[in-house]
């Protein structure tokens, strides 16, 4: 065994050990799923978790309506093929019924209004463990956090007061009207996971992959022009390139970089030779120097 091959047995022992004490401490818990490659990765190691028995709880899409199709497509035939049960609930509904405002202009995004569709979600099923997929390498506000992160009854992290998570000891004790937000792959880079996706032979949207896309340049980076969701200036030049998406998230946030990696074993070797974060292509977080730190205190996944 190599020591890619053992790290990696290692880092899924541990999150099959956390997914199976989430379902023996929760009443009711849910995992966050997005049809991108970290959540998907999730649900294989749920499966595993409880196999040969079916996965315990429902998977939640927070759609906001302006997903990549791709993305959606591949969501729905998964459930679909692994028996699973999806909830989906979306920001569209959120915006018609006056909670959150629809952002206008070159740099709006739906991805910061997720998070009033995902609290509304939470308190209707009455959810108190939600399991997401976020690792400590994507951002320095997910560093901060614990693997059972406690939010308030509004929702809302405090990054200065959480539970110390010593000796792999997990303490879902919470109070009324508490829940618990779980990262099983806290500890995985994106390296790891694409190189358990690699060993598990993981089906992921095409999107991951190279293909010739209609794109165009504005700050440095490449934005798909395949949807009028994206906001295009009338100087934008539209252009064909051969790009893959790092990241999946809202159309309007998400860039793209130019890569030739077709397969799986590609994206691992051009993924071990990036010098740059995966979300460095997702412009909702150069909003400001702290802008997941504050989306993670206003209740964000």
């Amino acid at each position: 065994m190599n020591k890619d091959t053992s790290n990696i047995n290692s880092l899924e022992n541990e999150a099959i050990y956390i997914i199976r004490e989430v379902a023996a401490q929760f009443e009711r818990p849910v995992l966050l799923f997005s049809g991108g490659k970290d959540s998907i990765t999730l649900v294989r190691l749920a499966v595993k978790a409880f196999y040969p028995a079916k996965v315990p709880f429902p998977l939640m899409h927070i759609d906001t309506g302006h997903n990549f199709p791709e993305t959606i497509e591949f969501r729905d035939r998964l459930v679909k093929e692994l028996g699973l049960e999806l909830i989906v609930r979306n920001v569209q509904d959120s915006i018609d019924e006056g909670k959150v405002k629809e952002e206008t202009g070159r740099y709006a995004s739906r991805n910061q209004l997720q998070t009033t569709t995902l609290l509304d979600a939470i308190e209707e099923f009455k959810f108190d463990a939600c399991i997401g997929g976020a690792r400590r390498d994507e951002e320095k506000a997910r560093a901060k956090e614990r693997i059972f992160s406690v939010r308030d009854d509004f929702g809302q992290w405090d990054e200065k007061n959480q539970r110390p998570e010593l000796f792999d000891m997990l303490n879902g004790q919470i109070d009324l009207g508490q829940n618990v937000r779980v990262f099983p792959i806290s500890n995985w880079t994106e390296l790891d996971v694409w190189s358990y996706i690699e060993e598990e032979n993981i089906e992921i949207p095409s999107i991951y992959f190279a293909h010739k896309r209609k794109v165009f340049l504005r700050d440095g980076m490449i934005w798909s022009a395949d949807d009028e969701v994206v906001y295009r200036d009338d100087h934008e030049e539209v252009v064909e390139e051969l790009v893959r998406f790092r990241t999946v998230g809202d159309m309007s946030c998400t860039a793209a970089v130019l890569s030739d990696a077709t397969t799986i074993t590609k994206v691992v070797e051009e993924i071990r030779e990036s010098t740059i974060s995966e979300r460095g292509a997702r412009i909702d977080d150069k909003r400001s120097e702290a802008a997941m730190e504050k989306r993670k205190q206003q209740g964000y996944f």
